[in-house]
């Protein structure tokens, strides 16, 4: 766990309390996007020991986990069948008696509609300390985020949350009847039987021109809504090729999305869009892509790992105060740096005395995170743009350490040298070709599902070409490339491909809005 979580849970610790030992923890996650998680439910995450969750819980929330959680998949979609009750109950007890703190994570609420309530009877009879975080459930979520509000401020009525349970042991089916005098209906169904369910709420008295909406995958990028009338909306929901589960929304309110849709109005809406960056940093990337509508999928095509000898990194940092600039020329070499200093015993002190000088804004970012702040930041982030500032000012005989990758360029000191500078450029980390890609991601690309591929560096696209090999890659050439700047777009360009947008600023935040403006 790094110091980011640490000082979250701090944080967090006096609105959500401890998670102590012996406990069971049944968390909503919410109706599929992770970033809906309650903060209790976060915080329950980042403390538990052992979580069981369901094929449905999103990879994002996962990555709440400390590394040494142990991880149960209980299944639940059709490769992998769900745990029976009787072994999930087990399990759960048999862990919490063994003192750990334990979480099951499911989707939505853990008592609308799911089997919380029954997990709940058997802990209590088991003797077993338990707790309940409830969850924004995918009915309440879903009308949310097609823009229909079940009810609205200033009326009055009645509303209905239904679902047709596929449960062996709910034997009574929906009763119409009494939906029918529901002011709107939310029914939570697998979209077979969307037929079935509006003939027999017309059957029961329901009006057929009632206005009437599905919607697919709810709060996920993947959400589409179909509107129309209780008597058309089955055929329309075909006609669009709508999956399960599917939630409907029945009543007058329907007629209000038309004024206020939002969700499937962003502007990446719909889009799959691949991040190439390694795992701990996709989030800069992948963030704010989420936030514009776009599925995202990292696959991540480098890994960091230490150099072989670090004897002239040591040296070096251990006589910092005679070097009169430090260069840094990405986030991963500010990190470097200071598990570096972490493990000589050092810290932000034997910065002082010299100047630091970054490529990029992103690598000033995370210089602030450590509480230093740049003294240069070229306008544009590139090395030759640092390169001509630094040379803006006399650089004869001024003593340079650039911490780098072990592949980086020569480019930056080999300038810095002409221009009269001394430069050590020791590698204080190495970047290495992963064994394999995610398999989500391969899927997705065997089935023409991506839109763009995301490449911050030379190595991700010389890497996912390695990765993919050579029959494979082929269907990269239908897909749009955004690369982060020159030197990647030449990379690009040499191996075959042709960027479609190239950041403008060469950053994180240039990247995003190139794709947005490309649509």
């Amino acid at each position: 766990m790094d110091m980011l979580e640490l000082n979250s849970i701090h944080k967090l610790r006096p609105l959500v309390g401890e998670f102590e030992p012996g406990t069971v923890c049944l968390v909503g996650a919410g109706p599929g996007d992770g970033s809906l998680i309650s903060v209790r439910g976060a915080a329950r995450l980042m403390q538990t020991e052992v979580v069981f969750y369901g094929s449905g819980i999103e990879p994002e929330l996962l990555a709440l986990l400390r590394g040494d959680v142990k991880r149960i998949c209980i299944g639940g979609d059709l490769a992998h069948p769900a745990w029976p009750s009787d072994q999930l109950n087990n399990e759960l007890v048999r862990y919490v008696m063994e003192g750990k703190r334990v979480v099951w994570l499911t989707k939505g609420d853990p008592f609308l509609f799911n089997q919380g309530f029954r997990i709940s009877q058997h802990l209590a009879q088991a003797g077993v300390f338990y707790e309940v975080v409830p969850g924004i459930s995918t009915v309440l979520a879903g009308s949310v985020m097609a823009g229909i509000p079940l009810m609205c401020a200033g009326q009055s009525g009645a509303v209905a949350l239904a679902s047709r349970q596929n449960d062996p042991d709910v034997s009574r089916g929906l009763n119409f009847g009494a939906l029918v005098g529901m002011d709107a209906i939310a029914l939570f169904m697998e979209i077979n039987e969307l037929a079935d369910n509006c003939r027999s709420l017309i059957e029961a008295g329901m009006d057929p021109d009632t206005p009437t909406a599905v919607t697919q995958c709810p709060s996920m990028p993947r959400q589409r809504t179909v509107t129309g009338s209780l008597k058309t909306i089955a055929t329309q929901a075909l006609g669009e090729r709508i999956e399960s589960p599917a939630l409907v929304l029945i009543g007058r309110s329907v007629a209000q999305r038309q004024s206020i849709e939002w969700f499937e109005n962003r502007p990446l809406h719909g889009q799959t869009i691949v991040v190439t960056r390694m795992e701990h940093e996709a989030a800069d990337l992948s963030g704010p892509l989420r936030l514009m509508g776009a599925n995202v999928l990292c696959a991540p095509t480098i890994e960091l790992q230490d150099v072989e000898d670090y004897t002239e990194v040591d040296k070096a940092l251990r006589a910092l105060d005679q070097y009169d600039w430090l260069i840094l020329t990405s986030c991963n070499g500010v990190d470097a740096l200071f598990r570096r200093l972490n493990i000589l015993e050092l810290d932000g002190r034997v910065l002082a005395g010299v100047k630091i000088a970054v490529v990029g804004t992103g690598t000033a970012g995370r210089l602030r995170e450590y509480s230093i702040r740049a003294d240069l930041i070229p306008p544009e982030s590139v090395g030759d743009s640092l390169a001509e500032a630094l040379l803006n000012q006399d650089m004869r005989n001024k003593r340079v350490l650039m911490l780098r990758a072990d592949i980086a360029r020569n480019r930056l000191p080999s300038l810095l040298t002409k221009g009269g500078a001394l430069c050590n450029d020791p590698a204080i980390y190495r970047t290495v070709c992963p064994e394999r890609l995610p398999e989500a991601f391969i899927e997705h690309l065997d089935r023409g599902q991506i839109d763009w591929i995301t490449l911050t560096s030379p190595s991700c696209m010389v890497n996912l070409l390695a990765l993919l090999g050579r029959e494979r890659a082929k269907g990269l050439w239908s897909l749009k490339l955004a690369s982060i700047g020159p030197v990647t777009t030449r990379a690009i360009r040499k191996l075959g491909y042709i960027e479609t947008v190239e950041a403008n600023p060469h950053d994180i935040t240039g990247m995003v809005e190139a794709i947005r403006y490309a649509q």
